[in-house]
């Protein structure tokens, strides 16, 4: 091997064990029991595989006035990311589909207006959607922190589906037309079928923001449904005359799990949508 390609490769796995240390510091801090923990040695292995911060982490840590542990939040994370990425993803695909094969006067300016909330902060809009909420009686219910991460995440959806099917040519639309297709039979049957590679890359991007996120969990939520990033906070900060960092480092990769086995499984598939058009445009 020439010696550039060496350097270069030497390169980069320095940068990835520096970025995977911090993995590595949980992992290894989460399966030590506190007695182990205390004796120091960050980078050591455990001597024993100990279960006991997860099991705890999981169903008896105390998280504020509650010590029901993550499994309350982890739940109803799945129940608000669940029917938010599906909607999400639904809506951006129609916006998409018309933007680009049903075009109408204002057209574009209605998209370019719609990708401001791209770029939008989302501190910007927690005052009008708090009143937006309380008039139609969804605050601190799950339907409406549901409805908050839909309407967050359609600029991003619709950018995708738009980009993506600038590559399908119009000529297709006026081919079903001549055969008789309509609206909705050219979408289900022609356009929906070509859009796997989107699709993908749309539910893997909305999944994770929805599920990382912490500022509309925390202003939106009620006391009965706080999703995952939020129980994770107050498990890290509930104080206790013990610093558990076992029973932490255990809550964080359980918070952390189901994002890692999104793109462990389908991280091939991303970078595929990714490549076929999402991006273009």
């Amino acid at each position: 091997m020439k010696p550039h390609r060496l350097i270069l490769w030497g390169a980069l796995l320095l940068l990835a064990l520096f970025f995977l240390l911090p993995l590595y510091v949980m992992l290894a801090t989460a399966f030590k029991s506190m007695d182990e923990v205390r004796m120091g040695g960050l980078l050591s292995l455990p001597q024993a595989l100990d279960f006991g911060a997860w099991a705890k982490a999981w169903g008896t840590a105390c998280t504020g006035m509650q010590c029901g542990g993550l499994k309350p939040y982890f739940w109803n994370s799945v129940a608000m990311v669940v029917p938010a990425v599906a909607i999400s993803t639904a809506l951006g695909a129609l916006n998409g589909y018309v933007l680009t094969q049903w075009r109408f006067r204002g057209s574009e300016l209605l998209f370019a207006l719609l990708l401001f909330g791209v770029f939008m902060p989302m501190q910007v809009v927690l005052l009008p959607m708090s009143q937006v909420l309380g008039w139609f009686g969804l605050a601190d219910h799950l339907g409406g922190l549901v409805l908050v991460h839909v309407l967050a995440g359609l600029p991003s959806t619709t950018l995708f589906f738009r980009n993506y099917y600038l590559g399908v040519p119009g000529e297709l639309l006026k081919a079903a037309q001549l055969d008789g297709a309509g609206f909705w039979t050219f979408f289900w049957r022609v356009l929906l079928p070509l859009s796997g590679p989107i699709v993908v890359v749309t539910v893997i991007w909305q999944f994770t923001a929805i599920w990382n996120d912490f500022l509309y969990g925390a202003v939106f939520s009620g006391f009965d449904n706080k999703p995952i990033t939020v129980g994770l906070n107050n498990l890290a900060n509930t104080s206790s005359s013990v610093k558990e960092y076992n029973v932490d480092m255990a809550g964080a990769l359980i918070a952390a799990l189901p994002t890692l086995a999104v793109y462990v499984l389908a991280g091939k598939y991303f970078v595929r949508g990714l490549t076929a058009g999402a991006v273009k445009g």
